[in-house]
């Protein structure tokens, strides 16, 4: 483990609430659901743009009934088994029922990029479009969904960063999840704090006793969630929607192929600073583990993409 000074009260404790609207108890609105909610309403307007200048094969008059499919069929249907299959498969195994107990959280990302690949699959043989070209235009817009996903999972203090050094991260910060996550801190905080869930110690996190005692314990990090939302969204939605923007008559394929390279190539770079929080295989995190997988997709998209230029050029 990186060995980190302490620098007091210089660094921030993350205490962003993670409901927008509470009614007492567990029910209310969170910032979470209301990512979800914002990408696809982007998702939706800007696909909107691309059926307006008859960039791809989707039709304006079909794109609500598409965005509403793809969110439930899609995104969450397969983020959610993408979560228990690949993160939780023991716990999926023991008690499949836990699969609708979506309150308690799980979903992935690399589950819903499957979910949406398979849904797109089939509405495109529903309508006889061409796959890749529904493809091309979902992939354009899928990183605004990952980028508001990351934002609320920084928002929810979870999913966050191996150790840094503030001497060289300034930005580095003290997430309170940690005296769940990590055994010798949950000591730590339970000698000084004794009697105190971690739910109470985020109630009280303003008190000037309970700050002291999580500068002394909690351990500084990278804000990862940060660095994926930039990487996974912002970025990757820069590049795929200039090129569509840009080149509308892209041979179909070819911007499916280039997002789940770049994807993969960014979710590998991001996870170097993200806390393996769910296992290692084979030496690197799960993360980034599935990730390499992409590359086949990728080859194959961009194969195809290739053939339908080659074929073009030919006429």
């Amino acid at each position: 483990m990186v060995s980190c000074e302490r620098v007091g009260s210089g660094l921030y404790i993350h205490d962003i609430d993670p409901w927008l609207l509470r009614f007492g108890g567990n029910f209310g609105v969170r910032w979470y659901g209301i990512a979800y909610v914002a990408g696809f309403i982007v998702a939706f307007l800007l696909m909107r743009q691309m059926a307006r200048r008859q960039i791809g094969p989707l039709k304006e008059a079909e794109l609500a009934d598409f965005i509403t499919m793809a969110a439930f069929l899609g995104v969450m249907l397969g983020g959610r088994l993408g979560y228990m299959l690949l993160y939780d498969f023991s716990g999926f195994i023991q008690a499949p029922w836990r699969f609708f107990q979506v309150w308690e959280g799980g979903m992935a990302s690399h589950g819903g990029i499957a979910g949406l690949a398979a849904f797109s699959w089939w509405y495109a043989r529903q309508h006889r479009y061409d796959w890749c070209g529904v493809g091309d235009n979902l992939v354009c817009v899928a990183p605004v969904g990952i980028f508001f996903g990351r934002i609320a999972n920084f928002i929810n203090g979870e999913l966050y960063g191996n150790p840094a050094d503030p001497k060289k991260v300034p930005w580095a910060m003290l997430f309170p999840d940690e005296i769940n996550d990590e055994g010798t801190v949950h000591n730590a905080v339970a000698a000084r704090l004794p009697g105190m869930s971690l739910v109470d110690i985020k109630t009280a996190i303003h008190d000037p006793a309970v700050r002291e005692v999580l500068h002394a314990t909690l351990t500084p990090r990278h804000p990862s969630q940060i660095y994926q939302a930039l990487l996974e969204g912002l970025l990757l939605f820069v590049i795929l929607f200039g090129i569509r923007w840009k080149f509308p008559k892209l041979p179909y394929g070819i911007l499916t192929g280039l997002f789940f390279l770049l994807y993969a190539v960014f979710r590998i770079i991001g996870e170097t600073w993200r806390r393996a929080d769910s296992g290692f295989i084979m030496g690197i995190n799960k993360g980034q583990f599935y990730s390499i997988f992409m590359f086949a997709a990728a080859a194959g998209f961009l194969w195809y993409g290739y053939r339908q230029w080659h074929v073009a050029t030919r006429r």
